[in-house]
């Protein structure tokens, strides 16, 4: 999964990253891996939290306007940490590139995984892969009314049921 996210990233750090006169160049694939671990670290968090609804109104987005969507803020915010304390840029420079590199790798993230003609990503092995060995996919999906199961709509919500899937 790193490496399909990271060539995401590589694929929309042209102006973001190895353009940009504020990363030197010997340093722009070390500010594409952070970019990465942002989004990945930020997902990762969502599914193991039970944040659901914030992951599936991103990938339920279509792929537009994902900037405004929670997990997208947090992954800037996460980056804009790690590239001031990695590359000591301002807030303003790494704000900067947050604000354009996130949106543009999530929109194509969401996009395929939404194109039915391509399956380099699919919902049900991003939330696998961040969910962990005892996260059950399918039961998540059923309670959003995706995959082979129905609506569950027996007691205690989604919260309820990702916390007794995670062991929380």
């Amino acid at each position: 999964m790193f490496d399909q996210i990271l060539s995401l990233v590589k694929e929309h750090a042209g102006s973001s990253i190895i353009d940009n006169k504020d990363i030197p160049n010997e340093q722009n694939d070390a500010a594409v891996e952070t970019a990465t671990h942002s989004i990945m670290d930020t997902l990762k968090d969502a599914v193991q939290s039970g944040n659901m609804s914030d992951v599936m109104g991103l990938f339920n987005s279509g792929g537009s306007n994902v900037g405004s969507n929670p997990l997208a803020q947090n992954m800037q915010g996460n980056l804009v940490e790690r590239l001031m304390q990695k590359f000591g840029l301002s807030n303003s420079q790494a704000g900067g590139i947050a604000s354009s590199l996130i949106p543009s790798v999530l929109g194509k993230l969401v996009h395929k995984t939404n194109d039915p003609n391509d399956s380099s990503f699919d919902l049900s092995s991003i939330l696998s892969h961040f969910g962990g060995s005892n996260f059950d996919v399918g039961s998540v999906l059923s309670k959003f009314g995706l995959g082979g199961g129905s609506n569950n709509s027996q007691g205690g919500g989604i919260m309820d049921s990702l916390k007794n899937m995670l062991g929380k």
